[in-house]
């Protein structure tokens, strides 16, 4: 999938980096964590920051960069895929679920849902035995949408990557896993 495609009405999920993306998923994260989780300038640099080294080396054919339209252009989520870059033995040999957001105004209307599938369906097809994502306590929402999609919590942490005050979480998701009955 390269193009556009409609996944809800007036919504279109778009393939591939796009001038300003940075901006735009740094403006949903704060946004959202800013507000309900009093995430701060920390939080803000460390997301640009890793979000910026991961498009300066973003290859198309083995990363993925997802994000949802709506008619106007507007960004409404975004999801990445950083695929894996060492060998065996090696946390980097697991593709890496990252910056996956919905805005305010995607929330509760599956967009989440489709983001999450869509990459899901791209690392099982590009050959990804695992896939993991770092989150933390209280996301509850989040964590329903994930176990519901096969990922399971094998890690709690106290280390805090996002100086939030939060306790960590590692979910992984081998390759295949589906929908459980949640």
């Amino acid at each position: 999938m390269r193009g556009p495609k409609d996944i809800a009405t007036g919504a279109t999920l778009v393939e591939g980096y796009r001038p300003g993306i940075l901006a735009e998923v740094v403006a949903l994260h704060m946004e959202y964590y800013a507000r309900h989780w009093s995430f701060g300038r920390s939080f803000e640099a460390k997301v640009a920051g890793d979000m910026a080294a991961f498009l300066d080396r973003l290859d198309p054919n083995r990363d993925l960069l997802l994000s949802v339209r709506d008619r106007e252009g507007a960004l409404l989520g975004s999801i990445t895929i950083q695929a894996p870059r060492a060998g065996p033995g090696s946390d980097d040999e697991a593709a890496h679920l990252r910056w996956f957001i919905v805005g305010g105004a995607g929330r509760g209307c599956g967009l989440g849902r489709s983001l999450l599938e869509h990459a899901l369906e791209a690392c099982d097809a590009r050959g990804y035995a695992l896939t993991y994502l770092t989150t933390f306590e209280g996301l509850h929402a989040a964590r329903h949408l994930y176990e519901s999609l096969g990922f399971r919590l094998v890690a709690t942490m106290s280390v805090d990557q996002w100086n939030g005050g939060v306790v960590e979480q590692r979910f992984e998701r081998q390759k295949g896993a589906g929908p459980t009955q949640a």
